[in-house]
C-alpha cells in the first residue's frame, strides 16, 4: 500500500481513483453473448457454461431432491448461523414497510401512494472462489417480504456440476425454489431475455465480477431494471490514536480478500497508527488462505495521513465508499459529517463483516463512487410506488381553473378541455 502524508487538496482526486478497467473488449463480448442467447436460448447458455465454467450442464434447473441432499450436507453450526442472520435481516427489512398516508392537497383533492411488488425478479449469486450464500439472504428475504410473485436465482456451478450446499440451504430458508446452475454473463443474459428454461425477469439483483457488472448494464438496453451500477468491493477506514491497529488491519484485509480488483483505503490523523496498521497487515496477511488475492488488492490501495478528522471526512465524502468504518472512540459525534457512503460502521467493534453477514442491514451496496447518488438494496428495491389521486366535484372546482390556465399556457388545449367539460357539466347541473 502506498502512503501519503498530508497531500494537498489538488492531489486528492488522484488518491481516490478506482483501478481502471478496460471495457471496450468486455462490452463487445457481453453484447455477443446476449445476441447469441437471444437466438439460441438454452443451447447457447449450455455452450457458454461449458466454455467459461468448464462444466457441461444438460438441465440447469436444480431439482427438489438436489436441494434436499445439499441441505443435509450443511453442518448444523452453519445452519444455526444462517438462521440467526436471516432473522436479523428479516427484522431490519420488515421495519421498512410504510403505512399508506392520504393527503388532502386541496378541499376535495385526495392523493396517496401505495406499494406494489415487482412481479418477477432475478437474483445473481456469485459462486466462484467465494460462494456468497449470504447474498441469498440479503436479496431473497426482502424480495419475499415485498411479495414478489416469482424469484429466480442463478448461480454458477462447480466443476462437478453441483451448487454449493450452503447456497441451496439459504435459498430453502428463504423459500426460493427456482434455482438455476448458470453463472457469469450468460446468467444475466438469460434473466434479461428469457430462454425455454429460465424465465425473463423484470429486475436483476446481485453482485459479480466486472463481466457480470457489464452484463447488468447491458440488460438495461433490454428493458430490464437492475439494482444499481456496481463494481469491485471497497472499504474506507478512518482511524485516530484511539483506534486498535489490529482491528483496522483485519478490516482492511477482509475487504481486500474479496478480489484482486478490490480497493481499501485508510485515512488517519496519526502517522504512528498507519505504521502499526501496516505491521499488522504484514502479520495477518501471512495467515490468510486468499493471501495472493489480498496482496493484489493492496497494490491498488493507500494509506493517507491528514491533519484533522474533519479533513478525513471531507476526503471520504469525495471518495463515496461502499463501506465506511469509523474505527475510533468519538465516531458518533462525526455522523452528521457523512454525506456519501453505502453503509457505515460506527466504533472499533463494528466490523464490516457484521454488515456482510448478520447485523441485519443489507450488504448489496453501491460501489465505484455510486454512493453519491444510489442507496443500497432495501425493501423498496423490490417495490414500485404507485401514486393515486381522487377528485370529487368540489375538488375539480377548487383546482380546475388553475389547470385550465396552465394547460393553455403550454398550448395543450385537449388538457384544458378535459377540465372545462367537467366544470361546465357541474355548472349546468
Amino acid at each position: 500500500m502506498k502512503t501519503y502524508i498530508n497531500p494537498k487538496k489538488a492531489e486528492w482526486q488522484q488518491l481516490i481513483e478506482r483501478p481502471s478497467i478496460k471495457t471496450a473488449d468486455m462490452n463487445e463480448l457481453v453484447s455477443s453473448i446476449f445476441q447469441t442467447i437471444e437466438k439460441l436460448r438454452d443451447a447457447a447458455v449450455r455452450g457458454y457454461t461449458k466454455r467459461f465454467d468448464q462444466v457441461e450442464v444438460r438441465n440447469p434447473q436444480v431439482s427438489v431432491s438436489e436441494i434436499e441432499r445439499a441441505c443435509e450436507d450443511v453442518p448444523q453450526e452453519l445452519k444455526n448461523a444462517i438462521d440467526l442472520a436471516a432473522r436479523n435481516i428479516e427484522a431490519f427489512h420488515s421495519a421498512q414497510f410504510e403505512e399508506r398516508s392520504v393527503i388532502e392537497t386541496q378541499k376535495g383533492v385526495r392523493c396517496w401512494r401505495e406499494n406494489r411488488p415487482i412481479e418477477k425478479v432475478g437474483l445473481y449469486i456469485p459462486g466462484g472462489t467465494a460462494p456468497l450464500f449470504s447474498t441469498v439472504l440479503m436479496l431473497g428475504i426482502p424480495a419475499k417480504l415485498a411479495g414478489c410473485k416469482e424469484i429466480i436465482l442463478c448461480t454458477p456451478p462447480s466443476k462437478d456440476g453441483t451448487i454449493n450446499p450452503a447456497i441451496l440451504f439459504a435459498a430453502q430458508r428463504v423459500g426460493i425454489t427456482k434455482i438455476y446452475k448458470v453463472g457469469g454473463v450468460q446468467a444475466i443474459a438469460a434473466l434479461a431475455q428469457g430462454t425455454e428454461t429460465i424465465p425473463k425477469v423484470d429486475k436483476i439483483f446481485g453482485p459479480g465480477n466486472q463481466y457480470v457488472t457489464a452484463a447488468k448494464s447491458f440488460a438495461l438496453t433490454k428493458g430490464v431494471a437492475i439494482d444499481m451500477p456496481a463494481g469491485p468491493s471497497e472499504v474506507l477506514i478512518i482511524a485516530d490514536q484511539t483506534s486498535n491497529p489490529a482491528f483496522v488491519a483485519a478490516d482492511l484485509l477482509s475487504q481486500a480478500e474479496h478480489g484482486a480488483d478490490s480497493q481499501v483505503l485508510l485515512l488517519s490523523t496519526r502517522e504512528e497508527i498507519i505504521r502499526q496498521v501496516q505491521t499488522e497487515i504484514d502479520l495477518q496477511l501471512e495467515r490468510l488462505p486468499r493471501k495472493e488475492i489480498a496482496q493484489k488488492a493492496l497494490e491498488n490501495s493507500s494509506f493517507v495521513q491528514l491533519d484533522t478528522l474533519e479533513a478525513c471526512f471531507e476526503l471520504s465524502n469525495a471518495y463515496a465508499p461502499e463501506h465506511l468504518i469509523l474505527a475510533f472512540d468519538s465516531a458518533s459525534e462525526y455522523l452528521p459529517q457523512i454525506s456519501n457512503a453505502g453503509s457505515v460502521f460506527i466504533g472499533k467493534y463494528s466490523c464490516e463483516s457484521a454488515g456482510d453477514y448478520a447485523s441485519g442491514t443489507n450488504h448489496t451496496l453501491p460501489t465505484n463512487g455510486y454512493a453519491r447518488n444510489y442507496s443500497g438494496v432495501s425493501l423498496d428495491s423490490f417495490l414500485k410506488k404507485i401514486t393515486f389521486q381522487e377528485l370529487n366535484a368540489e375538488g375539480i372546482q377548487t383546482i380546475g381553473s388553475a389547470i385550465e390556465i396552465m394547460a393553455e399556457a403550454e398550448q395543450l388545449i385537449a388538457h384544458k378541455n378535459a377540465v372545462s367539460l367537467r366544470l361546465n357539466a357541474l355548472k349546468n347541473g
